[in-house]
């Protein structure tokens, strides 16, 4: 059996595109070439690895099989091509994943602080829903990813990270703004601005409060903390956000913070695909992660 390195480059790469076309776009091959690769691959294997629907490819069970040796290898021959660098090893790309909240208000700091820190500067960051950021590390297209909710998916490791604080905030002539003491039941039939499907954020309030309450609508779902803190401002409704996102809103008096007898802590999380093997830059960034403090 011959297996080369294209061959596992093309076929982690059909996983992760679906298609040939795409495929042959993003490793700039033909696509003739990319057909011909990948069938060379299941010719050597005697089984095919992916089901083909509607133009489309689907990894099936055996190709998941192979994916994380696949991924694996491919790394690994990274790394060879660095042993004798004078350089450290720290070198190739660090693909992070952040929820919207990490990605805009904490992962700024972190990845600056980790640059200092090992004078490695190759990262992307992509922000996204908890949701989207686990489906792309088990797609191999994220390396990493830091998000706001346990997703309890066997195919991810999940570690408790830091610990958040929820907040609730009006504008500053909302009915409630003024009440000294609140309480769940002043909750009630209010209009409220969430985060879309698939948040950690939205999945808070469903959890925390939503369930707590007969009746509540919803106002707006928008993708954006921002544009939630400035609908809120706005006096479109309540919110239930991060404290750090809200943090500068609060300072500058545009939103009003309303206390409630209620455990409003949250954790965020690192994750990634458990099979997926870690090289010295994913393990490194990893273990400066879990160390790393926040710093406001």
């Amino acid at each position: 059996m011959n297996i080369t390195l294209k061959q596992l480059q093309v076929f982690i790469c059909i996983t992760q595109e679906k298609t040939m076309t795409a495929a042959a776009e993003k490793l700039f091959l033909s696509k003739p070439a990319v057909s011909m690769s990948l069938a060379e691959l299941e010719k050597q294997l005697g089984h095919p690895l992916f089901e083909r629907k509607n133009n489309r490819l689907f990894i099936n069970e055996l190709g998941k099989q192979l994916l994380p040796l696949a991924d694996e290898q491919i790394e690994r021959s990274k790394l060879i091509g660095t042993l004798f660098s004078d350089s450290n090893q720290l070198n190739g790309k660090l693909a992070i994943g952040a929820s919207n909240t990490l990605g805009n208000h904490l992962l700024p700091f972190l990845i600056s602080d980790f640059r200092k820190q090992f004078n490695q500067s190759n990262q992307s960051l992509l922000v996204d829903n908890s949701q989207t950021i686990s489906e792309q590390i088990k797609e191999y297209e994220l390396d990493i990813g830091l998000v706001e909710a346990n997703l309890f998916d066997s195919q991810l490791t999940s570690v408790k990270w830091l610990q958040d604080e929820m907040v609730i905030v009006c504008c500053n002539n909302h009915p409630l703004s003024n009440k000294k003491y609140l309480n769940i039941e002043d909750l009630e039939n209010q209009q409220w601005i969430l985060r879309e499907e698939g948040s950690g954020t939205r999945a808070f309030f469903i959890n925390h409060i939503g369930r707590k309450l007969s009746h509540y609508q919803i106002s707006l779902e928008l993708k954006s903390t921002e544009a939630i803190i400035n609908s809120t401002s706005a006096g479109l409704g309540l919110a239930c956000i991060s404290k750090v996102a809200a943090r500068h809103a609060l300072a500058d008096k545009r939103l009003k913070l309303l206390t409630f007898n209620l455990d409003m802590h949250r954790d965020y999380w690192l994750i990634w695909q458990k099979d997926r093997y870690q090289s010295p830059l994913l393990k490194t960034f990893i273990d400066f992660a879990k160390q790393w403090k926040l710093p406001f």
